[in-house]
């Protein structure tokens, strides 16, 4: 897999944890810097290095009536206000080939999402932009195929990519996180687990005239996979954290409650602490 590469204080492969997070989509200029502050406010605490993520545009909404975001324009304004002043790197997602030069100017790292992970203009444009890469793992696809996304950057030369775990296609409407693809995709790149969208359900509601078709989740299973995830020797935690899941505009069902990001993150650390001294004592 090679050495880890830097962002921000975070060591990506290095074999520490670090944190991806933030809401899922851009809500507005003052809620995007306030989770970020407090996001930042309880990382910091716990000597975690921090990734802020959030999504100037969501481009697979499940209904066209669902709120998208503000766009490029105003949202890169926004994160690059959040990059500013709270000094953190930045992830987003990009959606088209003609975007990356503009989001690249403010973005620390660029966001393949998980369904377009195939699209390889897509991947090799983000590749050549110079930044680094994640790539979602889709649904759709074997933990070693994903070996081949990867190698579309690196064939191009840029090195500083990673992978995201979440979750897989499981009949309708439902997924499942196979624990031992995070062990084959670190054979051949960093790993970050996806613990919100991997307890995600895809479309599980129909919508009707009043609400749009939109997805579930079962936020519940968030600590009891991260730590499972972490145990399993990841190395990062990506998760959509929000103040008011209930009222989000997107991804509100699977996203994790602000108030117990401090619970959940001192668990991780603890599963990751056991293991280096479990280590040692063999």
């Amino acid at each position: 897999m090679g050495e880890g590469f830097q962002v921000g204080n975070a060591v990506i492969g290095g074999g520490n944890l670090f944190l991806i997070a933030g809401p899922c989509v851009i809500e507005s200029e003052d809620h995007a810097i306030r989770m970020a502050e407090i996001i930042k406010g309880v990382t910091r605490s716990l000597g975690l290095p921090l990734i802020f993520k959030a999504s100037y545009d969501k481009a697979n909404r499940t209904s066209i009536k669902s709120y998208r975001g503000p766009g490029l324009t105003q949202g890169l304004l926004v994160l690059g206000k959040v990059r500013d002043q709270m000094q953190v790197p930045i992830l987003t997602d990009v959606h088209e080939t003609i975007d990356v030069p503009k989001v690249a100017e403010v973005a620390d790292i660029l966001q393949i999402p998980a369904f377009l992970c195939r699209q390889t203009d897509l991947v090799v444009a983000a590749a050549k932009s110079g930044r680094v890469v994640n790539i979602k793992k889709g649904q759709f696809v074997s933990p070693w195929d994903m070996k081949h996304a990867v190698d579309k950057c690196r064939d191009v030369g840029n090195s500083r990519v990673f992978v995201t775990e979440r979750g897989s296609s499981f009949g309708y409407n439902n997924l499942v996180v196979d624990m031992r693809s995070l062990a084959i995709m670190r054979n051949f790149a960093p790993v970050v687990f996806d613990a919100t969208h991997s307890v995600q359900l895809p479309s599980a509601s129909r919508g009707d005239d009043e609400q749009p078709a939109s997805s579930g989740g079962q936020p519940e299973f968030i600590p009891v996979l991260a730590r499972a995830a972490v145990a399993a020797g990841v190395d990062g935690i990506f998760m959509e954290v929000h103040d008011n899941p209930k009222q989000a505009k997107s991804d509100g069902p699977n996203a994790l409650e602000s108030t117990k990001l401090r619970g959940v993150l001192k668990e991780l650390l603890a599963v990751q602490r056991g293991l280096a001294e479990a280590a040692r004592a063999i």
